[in-house]
């Protein structure tokens, strides 16, 4: 993908995301029915969550983890990454912390994530890529 397409889609990312929290982990396990099931059983998003907001975590599995990231328009990496920069932008560092992990599974590299914390520096504010530096340091660790 070239750097403009990658500029662009975590642009289009920004607008879209604009105030929107998302629940990062709860990719991490496949969507849970409407049905409680046992803590083991339950996706991440019912874990943090279903107690409490019921259907914000019904939503976060069913919407969110099983409808927009399996949408065949962008490739999982590229998802990723875009999650990350809005993130960033954002200043989201609790669901940053679980992006970031993911989006190392879906293919993205240290040095990419590293980049965009810069590039993003200038685009959404200092502050923000230092708190993201500190989030990627504790995840690259791992």
């Amino acid at each position: 993908m070239n750097k403009l397409t990658r500029n662009m889609l975590v642009a289009a990312s920004l607008l879209l995301t604009a105030g929107v929290s998302t629940m990062a982990n709860a990719q991490s396990q496949p969507p849970a029915s409407s049905v409680v099931a046992p803590a083991q059983q339950q996706s991440r998003a019912q874990q943090l969550m279903g107690d409490i907001a019921p259907k914000l975590a019904e939503l976060t599995d069913d919407v969110l983890f099983g409808d927009i990231w399996e949408r065949p328009g962008l490739a999982k990496r590229d998802r990723s990454l875009i999650t990350v920069a809005a993130l960033i932008a954002l200043n989201r560092p609790d669901q940053l912390r679980s992006h970031i992990a993911l989006a190392r599974r879906n293919g993205v590299t240290e040095q990419e994530i590293v980049e965009a914390i810069t590039q993003l520096a200038f685009y959404s504010g200092w502050p923000n890529a230092i708190a993201a530096v500190g989030v990627a340091r504790e995840v690259f660790k791992r």
